[in-house]
C-alpha cells in the first residue's frame, strides 16, 4: 500500500482527515518531499482519478491514499475495470506514488470535513436526471412515493371500464363461481408478474422507461426492444379502450334523455375524441397536474364503491324490482352461482379475454419509474398492494351483485303479479314479478345479462356510480396516456430502431415526451373510431400477455443463470413461479385468440430479428450475457470429459498476427476456413519491458477485438508481453486456449526479410517452428508475393510507430513507440484493407502438393477452404511424387485413398520428374542465396566447426551443405514444378521439408523455404501436420 510521510500540521487545522492539497500546500513551504511546479492550479471541479483522494489518518491510523467505501465510487459503473472517480487506481496504491499537482489538488476546505466520506459535488460524476445530491443548478423534478406514484396509479388503472360496465354482465354469463375463477386466474398471472417485476426492479437502480427499461436491462436489447415497442403500442390502444368505455356511459345517459348528438355509434366517436383531447391537455400540463387529477379520480371511485355497497342493503323500490333488483336473496345467489352462456361471447375464454385487460394495470406504476423517489421500494410495495385491494373489490362486487339482481327483467311496473300466479316462470315469480315473456323472447332490457348499468341501478344514488365510471375510465385512460410515451421515450433514446428517435426528445424539468404524447394521441383516436369496446379489449389482451410473459421470463432467466449480479432486495419471488407465469401467459394468449397471438409473436420475432441483425452497440449486463457465459463454461467443461476422436478433429489455429490489422490477409485466410467450424486465436507478442508494454496491452486489446468483429472474423485476440519474440510465442503456445479448446496449429507469415534481418531474429523465427513441433502443433506458413504486413500503409491512418526493421514479416511481434498506441475506437473504425481472401475466386484451381504424409493436414485445410462460397467454384488438384514406370498404379492408389477420405478430390497428378536435376541457373541462384551464411570451414572436424560457429549458430558448414545437397536441389526442382503447373492457381498448398533440430542451421532451412516458394504469383501455404492423423475413412 502506498504510504506518504506525515507532515507537521498544527492542531488547529487537524480535523481527522488530511487531503492531498493540504500536504502539497505544506510541502510548498518546504516541509514535504512533494513540491508542485510553479503555476500549477488546483481545479477541484476537474474530474480526475485522485481529485477526491484523501489521507484517512483517523480511519486507518496511518497515512495512505486509500479511501473508505463511498457511494460515488460505484455510481454509474458500466463495465468491469471502468475508472471510478474519487477512488485511487491500483497503480496509485501499488506503484511508487508520483504526485501530479493537476491530479492531486483538492479544495483546502475539504480539511474541515471529518466524517471520512467524500463530499458529493460536481466531481461525483452523477447524471443530472438522477436527482442525486450536488446538482442544484437544475430545478428539482417532481417525484412520487409508493402510495401516490404506484399504488393509487395501479389501482386506478386496474379499476377500469370493465369494473362498472362489464363485471356485472360477466357475472350473469359465467355465474359467480366461474367469475371468481376468471378473476383469480387473471390475478394469478398478474400477481406472479408483480412478484417478478418487484424482483427485477429491486436489482439495481431503476431509471425512466418502465417495463421496457426493466425487460431490456434484464434480457437485453433484442427482446427488450421488441416488447417495449409492443407494450407502448398496447398502452396507446388501452387509452382508446378506456375512453370508449367513458363515451359509452355518456352516450347511454344521452339516450335516456333522448338527447343523442347524431346516432349511438357516432356519438361514441365524437365524445371519445373530445375526451382524449382533454386528457392530452392534462398530460401536457405536467406530471404534477396529472397526479392531482388521479387523486381526484381515486376519491370519486371510493365514494362510488361505498354508494354501491350502501345501495345493496337498502330495500328495493318497485322501480328497482321491475329492473331485477331484490336486495340480498339466497335463491338469487344460488341461481347466479352457475353459468348461463348467451350470445357470441358466451364462453369461458371469451369472457376471460374481455375481463383480463381490467387486470393489466399493474404496470402503471412501473411505467413511470423515472418519476418515483425510490423505484426499488415503491414498485414492489405499491404494485402488490394495488393487486390485493383491487382483487378484493372485484370479488366483493361480483358476489354482491350476483346475490341481488336476477339475470332478466323487463323494467315495466305492469309486470308485477301475485306470488304463485299460474303461467309465471323464473325466479322473479317468487318475488311477485313476471318477466317470462321478455325472457322467452330474449327482449328484456334489464337484469344482469342485459343491462350494462346494473351497478348504477343498484346503488343508493345512481349519479355517483356514473361519476365512478367517469373516474375509473378517465383515470385509466390518463394513466395509459402517460405510460405509453414514457416507455416509448426510453426506447427512442436507446436508438434500437430507425426513424423513431424524433419522438424521444424531452421537454421541461421532468423531460416530458411531448412528441410521444402526440403520437399516442393519434393512435388512440384511430382506435376510438372503432367505437366498440368488446372489439378493442381482445386486441390489447395479447400484447399485455406477451409483456407479462417476457417479464416473468426475465425474472426466471436472471435467476437461473446464477449471475453474481442478480441480487434483488425483494426476496419473495420464485424462479419456477416466474416460469409458470410466463408459460401460462403464452397459453392464455392462444386460448383467447390464436390468430392474434400468432400476429403478436410474429411482430416480436420480426423486431427481434432486426435488432439481432443490427447489433446495437449497447452493454447493459443482461441475463443473456450471463447465460452465454454459463453455456460456454458448461460446454467447455463438458468437452474436457470427452475423449478426442479423429472424426471430430478440427483445425484450431493460433495465428501469429501481431496486431491483427497489420496482417489482414493472414487473418482472412484462417478466418475463412475456421468460421463457424473451429477456434481461431490471434496472438500478439509485445516486445519490451513489462512496465512499459502492459498499458499498451490494456489499451489495444479491446480495439483489436472490435476490429475483428467489424471484419466479421470469428476469432479471439490475446497478447503477451515478453523480452523477445520467441519466448513470447512459447508462452502463447503453452498457455493459449481452454481445456479441449486449445490450438493445435500454429499459423504465421513468412519472414521475407530473413536475409537482411538481424541473425538473432532469424534464429528466433526458425526456433519458433521447432518449438511448435516440440509441442505437437501443426505448422502453417503463409507467403504472398506482395507480402502480408500492411503496417506501413496504416501509419497514415493510425498513430502507431512500427519498427519494420525488427519483425516486419514474421507475423508475430510488434514494437510500438511509447505513448503512440492508437485509440481502440480509432482502431476499430479504421479503413478495412481488402485481401484476396475476401473476393470470389471464380473457376480457378487450388493446387495441393501432398509430397509427404503429414497426417492429412495439407489436404484438410484446402478442403475446408473449398467449402466456402467464395472458393466453391475452384477445382482442387492434388499433386504427388511418383516414379515414371509406376504412374498409373500410384495414381490409382492415391485416388482410392482420397475417395475413402470423401474429400471430393478427383483430379490427381503424379509428378515423375520430381527427382530430376534442376536447371544450372537455378542451382547457381541457390548457391548464391546461402553464400553469405557459409562458414567456409573447409570440411574441418566437428569440434573445430563448433568452435568457429560459436556466437553465430546460423552459419552453415561445408559438411552440412554437402550432406543436405540432395534435399536442397529437391527444393529448387519443386519450385520449377510449381512455376510450371500452378502459375495460374488461386492458391498453392504444399508440404514443406522439416529441418532437423540441432543439425540444420536456421539460414539453410530458410533458404529451402525461400527457394521453394519464390517467384510465385498465387499465395502459397506451407502446411505441415504433426504426423498424427487428422483424416480417417472409418465410421467409428
Amino acid at each position: 500500500m502506498a504510504e506518504l510521510p506525515i507532515p507537521d500540521v498544527s492542531p488547529a487545522r487537524c480535523s481527522g482527515r488530511f487531503t492531498i492539497s493540504t500536504l502539497l500546500g505544506m510541502e510548498e513551504a518546504g516541509r514535504g518531499p512533494y513540491t508542485p511546479t510553479e503555476g500549477s492550479s488546483c481545479d477541484s471541479a476537474q474530474p480526475t482519478q485522485l481529485s477526491s483522494s484523501t489521507l484517512y489518518t483517523r480511519t486507518f491510523g496511518y497515512n495512505t491514499v486509500d479511501v473508505v467505501p463511498a457511494y460515488e465510487h460505484y455510481a454509474n459503473s458500466k463495465g468491469v475495470g471502468d475508472p471510478r472517480k474519487g477512488r485511487p487506481s491500483l497503480a496509485d496504491l501499488h506503484s511508487i506514488l508520483k504526485p501530479d499537482p493537476s491530479r492531486l489538488c483538492t479544495p483546502v476546505s475539504d480539511v474541515q470535513h471529518s466524517n471520512g466520506l467524500p463530499e458529493a459535488g460536481p466531481e461525483a460524476g452523477l447524471e443530472e436526471a438522477e436527482g442525486e445530491p450536488g446538482r442544484d443548478s437544475e430545478p428539482e423534478p417532481v417525484r412520487f412515493g409508493w402510495v401516490k406514484g404506484v399504488m393509487i396509479r395501479c389501482m386506478l388503472n386496474i379499476w377500469g371500464v370493465i369494473l362498472y360496465l362489464r363485471l356485472p354482465w360477466i357475472t350473469a354469463q359465467a355465474g359467480i363461481a366461474l367469475t371468481w375463477l376468471i378473476i383469480l386466474m387473471s390475478v394469478t398471472v398478474t400477481t406472479i408478474t408483480g412478484l417478478s417485476i418487484s424482483a427485477i426492479s429491486t436489482n439495481g437502480k431503476v431509471k425512466s422507461g418502465g417495463t421496457y427499461f426493466l425487460i431490456s436491462r434484464s434480457l437485453g436489447p433484442e427482446l427488450g426492444g421488441s416488447i417495449g415497442l409492443i407494450f407502448a403500442f398496447a398502452n396507446a390502444v388501452a387509452v382508446a379502450m378506456h375512453t370508449v368505455g367513458f363515451a359509452e356511459t355518456v352516450r347511454d345517459l344521452l339516450q335516456e334523455h333522448n338527447s343523442l348528438i347524431v346516432d349511438p355509434t357516432n356519438d361514441i366517436r365524437i365524445i371519445g375524441v373530445i375526451t382524449v383531447t382533454v386528457l392530452l391537455g392534462i398530460s401536457l400540463a405536467g406530471m404534477e397536474w396529472e397526479a392531482k387529477a388521479q387523486i381526484l379520480f381515486f376519491l370519486v371511485i371510493l365514494v362510488s364503491f361505498i354508494n354501491y355497497l350502501v345501495g345493496t342493503v337498502i330495500p328495493a323500490t318497485a322501480e328497482k324490482q321491475a329492473k331485477g333488483f331484490f336486495s340480498y336473496r339466497a335463491d338469487i345467489f344460488a341461481q347466479n352461482f352457475v353459468p348461463n352462456w348467451r350470445g357470441p361471447e358466451g364462453s369461458f375464454f371469451g369472457l376471460f379475454s374481455i375481463f383480463f385487460p381490467s387486470a393489466t394495470g399493474i404496470l402503471a406504476g412501473a411505467n413511470i419509474s423515472g418519476d418515483l423517489k425510490d423505484p426499488a421500494m415503491a414498485i414492489p410495495k405499491g404494485t402488490l398492494m394495488a393487486i390485493f385491494w383491487t382483487t378484493m373489490s372485484y370479488l366483493v362486487l361480483s358476489a354482491t351483485i350476483g346475490a341481488c339482481v336476477v339475470r332478466d327483467a323487463s323494467g315495466s311496473l305492469n309486470d308485477s303479479v301475485a306470488v304463485g300466479s299460474p303461467g309465471c316462470e323464473g325466479l322473479a315469480c317468487s318475488f311477485g314479478w313476471n318477466f317470462t315473456a321478455c325472457a322467452q323472447q330474449q327482449s328484456c332490457r334489464y337484469g344482469l345479462s342485459n343491462y350494462y348499468q346494473s351497478m348504477s341501478m343498484v346503488s343508493g344514488f345512481g349519479p355517483l356510480i356514473t361519476a365512478g365510471i367517469f373516474g375509473a375510465t378517465l383515470s385509466s385512460a390518463l394513466a395509459c396516456l402517460v405510460s405509453a410515451p414514457k416507455v416509448f421515450q426510453c426506447l427512442c433514446k436507446d436508438q434500437l430502431y430507425p426513424l423513431i428517435g424524433f419522438f424521444g426528445k424531452g421537454y421541461g424539468r421532468n423531460s416530458e415526451p411531448i412528441r410521444g404524447y402526440m403520437l399516442t394521441y393519434v393512435i388512440a383516436v384511430g382506435f376510438i373510431l372503432i367505437a366498440e369496446l368488446n372489439a378493442i379489449a381482445p386486441i390489447i389482451s395479447n400484447f399485455f400477455l406477451c409483456s407479462y410473459a417476457l417479464i416473468n421470463f426475465s425474472c426466471f432467466h436472471a435467476s437461473i443463470t446464477n449471475s453474481p449480479g442478480w441480487r434483488p432486495s425483494f426476496r419473495y419471488y420464485s424462479k419456477w413461479a416466474a416460469l409458470f407465469g410466463a408459460a401460462v401467459s403464452v397459453v392464455i394468449m392462444f386460448l383467447l385468440t390464436w390468430w392474434a397471438a400468432l400476429i403478436a409473436f410474429g411482430i416480436v420475432i420480426f423486431l427481434l430479428g432486426y435488432v439481432l441483425y443490427k447489433k446495437p452497440d449497447v452493454n447493459w449486463g443482461s441475463s443473456m450475457q450471463a447465460s452465454s457465459y454459463n453455456m460456454a463454461l458448461n460446454y467447455s467443461v463438458g468437452l474436457s470429459e470427452v475423449d478426442e476422436h479423429i472424426k471430430n478433429y478440427r483445425p484450431q489455429c493460433l495465428v501469429l498476427t501481431g496486431p491483427p490489422n497489420f496482417r489482414p490477409a493472414l487473418v482472412d485466410f484462417v478466418g475463412t476456413f475456421t468460421k463457424n467450424l473451429s477456434l481461431m486465436l490471434c496472438g500478439n507478442v509485445l516486445i519490451g519491458p513489462r512496465k512499459q508494454k502492459m498499458p499498451e496491452s490494456w489499451l489495444m486489446a479491446d480495439g483489436h477485438t472490435k476490429w475483428l468483429m467489424k471484419r466479421k472474423i470469428k476469432a479471439f485476440y490475446t497478447d503477451v508481453v515478453a523480452e523477445d519474440l520467441r519466448s513470447g510465442v512459447q508462452m502463447l503456445i503453452q498457455a493459449a486456449g481452454l481445456g479441449k479448446m486449445r490450438p493445435n496449429i500454429l499459423v504465421l507469415g513468412y519472414k521475407r526479410n530473413w536475409r537482411t534481418a538481424s541473425p538473432q531474429s532469424l534464429e528466433d523465427y526458425v526456433g519458433i517452428l521447432h518449438d511448435a513441433f516440440d509441442f505437437k502443433y501443426g505448422v502453417c506458413v503463409m507467403r504472398m508475393k506482395e507480402g502480408l504486413n500492411v503496417s506501413q500503409v496504416l501509419q497514415a491512418h493510425v498513430n502507431l510507430t512500427f519498427e519494420a526493421a525488427e519483425h516486419p514479416e514474421n507475423g508475430t511481434g510488434s514494437r510500438a513507440a511509447p505513448g503512440t498506441a492508437a485509440d481502440p475506437t480509432t482502431l476499430a473504425s479504421e479503413q478495412q484493407a481488402s485481401t484476396i481472401f475476401q473476393s470470389k475466386q471464380g473457376k480457378k484451381t487450388i493446387d495441393i502438393y501432398w509430397l509427404f504424409d503429414d497426417g492429412g493436414l495439407t489436404l484438410l485445410i484446402p478442403y475446408l477452404l473449398g467449402r466456402k462460397k467464395r472458393w466453391g467454384k475452384c477445382k482442387i488438384r492434388v499433386f504427388v511424387g511418383g516414379q515414371i514406370n509406376r504412374m498409373d498404379e500410384e495414381r490409382k492408389a492415391i485416388v482410392s485413398l482420397l475417395n475413402k477420405f470423401r474429400l471430393g478430390f478427383h483430379e490427381v497428378h503424379i509428378l515423375p520428374d520430381i527427382n530430376q536435376k534442376p536447371r544450372p541457373e537455378h542451382i547457381k541462384r541457390f548457391d548464391e542465396l546461402i553464400a553469405p551464411f557459409r562458414l567456409n570451414d573447409g570440411f574441418k572436424d566437428e569440434a573445430t566447426v563448433n568452435e568457429m560457429r560459436q556466437g553465430c549458430p546460423w552459419k552453415i558448414s561445408d559438411e552440412e551443405v554437402d550432406k543436405n545437397r540432395a534435399k536442397s536441389l529437391r527444393q529448387v526442382r519443386l519450385n520449377e514444378i510449381l512455376r510450371d503447373y500452378s502459375r495460374d492457381a488461386a492458391l498453392i498448398a504444399i508440404t514443406p521439408p522439416i529441418g532437423r533440430k540441432g543439425r540444420c542451421p536456421s539460414s539453410l532451412y530458410m533458404a529451402w523455404l525461400e527457394t521453394l516458394s519464390q517467384d510465385l504469383r498465387p499465395p502459397i501455404i506451407l502446411t505441415r501436420g504433426n504426423q498424427e492423423n487428422v483424416l480417417t475413412f472409418y465410421c467409428q
